[in-house]
């Protein structure tokens, strides 16, 4: 394994360093929607227990704000072909 100045290996093709590299970033965004998946529940749950005026303001915004990360993480999940694990789907909400 030679390398040849750019950080590639000269024995390994490049598309193989582009579907890694694809992969890696498959799996973290996977791992970004599961994070804001979560994010949104952990929002609507404080929103149950929000008192007054401000914290259910406040707890309305994170909602939504959490609600559109979600969604938009999930959009581009769809546009680069990234399939949800079949073991993991329950977790889509």
């Amino acid at each position: 394994m030679i390398n040849n100045g750019l950080g590639l290996q000269k024995d390994k093709p490049l598309h193989a360093i582009k579907v890694s590299t694809s992969q890696t970033e498959a799996q973290s965004l996977l791992e970004e929607i599961r994070v804001a998946k979560q994010d949104w529940d952990n929002a609507l749950r404080h929103f149950e227990y929000a008192l007054g005026k401000d914290q259910i303001d406040y707890a309305i915004f994170a909602i939504e704000a959490a609600e559109k990360r979600y969604e938009m993480l999930l959009r581009k999940a769809k546009a680069m072909n990234i399939a949800w694990p079949r073991w993991n789907r329950e977790g889509l909400g």
